[in-house]
């Protein structure tokens, strides 16, 4: 009876270790992704949604198990190593929109005004609203979905147990911090513009009549300008946000454009 049930136990202890490598890399990525790492969620809602995670992805790459037979610590920490690869350009897009947002408030002098803070760093008040307003966005578009189809598209693009290459990961990490970069800088181009132009009145005027106070007059105007600027162009740079998300989501393993 016990040569029958030992065929068993090793599938059972197979299947233990499997899923206990998988946990690696999606607690992993978890704490670093965005609506689901943020620092408001608990804890141990944290750990119960890595534990959900695990058991949608388990299933579909259990044919994968990582090679423990020589080096099993190596192995479960190449696990948390490509985790929180991914997990980091993931939350790359969120940072997009706090630097978005900063840029935005540093333009139309409101980074002074409506300073905020965000954990330990100091934040503007546009760089929250921005991200808030992103986060509830993706989280409406069914951001659980698009997450477990990327946590199993990681398992075909670096296999379970083996470090990934430096030189690829340093290449498409550079890259996808440029793409960070020139979408943060996208977003926050009306903005740039119109401070732009504003100081260039500006200092027409102040040409024109040095005994007037521009700043005092203008303050008030580039002020107002910048919120109504925030409430026309938010929907249309959130659209453009979630859309670089999930194409990236939908297609990890790809390049920026």
């Amino acid at each position: 009876m016990i040569a029958d049930l030992t065929p068993l136990i090793e599938d059972i202890r197979a299947m233990i270790v499997a899923g206990f490598a998988v946990f690696l890399r999606i607690g992993a990525m978890m704490a670093m992704l965005p609506v689901f790492g943020e620092r408001s969620v608990p804890v141990r809602v944290r750990l119960v949604l890595t534990l959900a995670f695990t058991l949608v992805v388990a299933p579909a790459v259990v044919s994968q198990p990582p090679p423990l037979v020589a080096g099993a610590a190596a192995a479960l920490g190449a696990e948390v190593v490509i985790g929180l690869f991914w997990g980091i350009l993931i939350r790359l897009f969120v940072h997009a929109l706090a630097m978005a947002g900063a840029i935005a408030a540093q333009s139309t002098s409101l980074s002074q005004i409506f300073g905020g803070s965000a954990g330990m760093e100091p934040q503007p008040a546009i760089s929250s609203v921005m991200v808030v307003a992103g986060l509830a966005l993706a989280a409406i578009m069914d951001l659980h979905v698009a997450l477990a189809t990327t946590m199993i598209s990681t398992y075909d693009l670096m296999p379970a147990g083996q470090l990934p290459d430096p030189r690829t990961v340093s290449l498409v990490g550079v890259a996808h911090v440029a793409e960070s970069f020139a979408l943060a800088f996208s977003l926050a181009a009306p903005f740039l513009i119109v401070s732009t132009l504003y100081n260039v009145a500006l200092g027409v005027i102040n040409r024109a009549m040095p005994q007037l106070m521009v700043t005092f007059v203008g303050a008030p105007a580039i002020t107002a300008g910048g919120l109504f600027l925030l409430f026309l162009t938010l929907p249309f740079g959130l659209a453009l946000w979630s859309d670089a998300l999930m194409r990236f989501l939908s297609e990890p393993g790809a390049m920026p454009r």
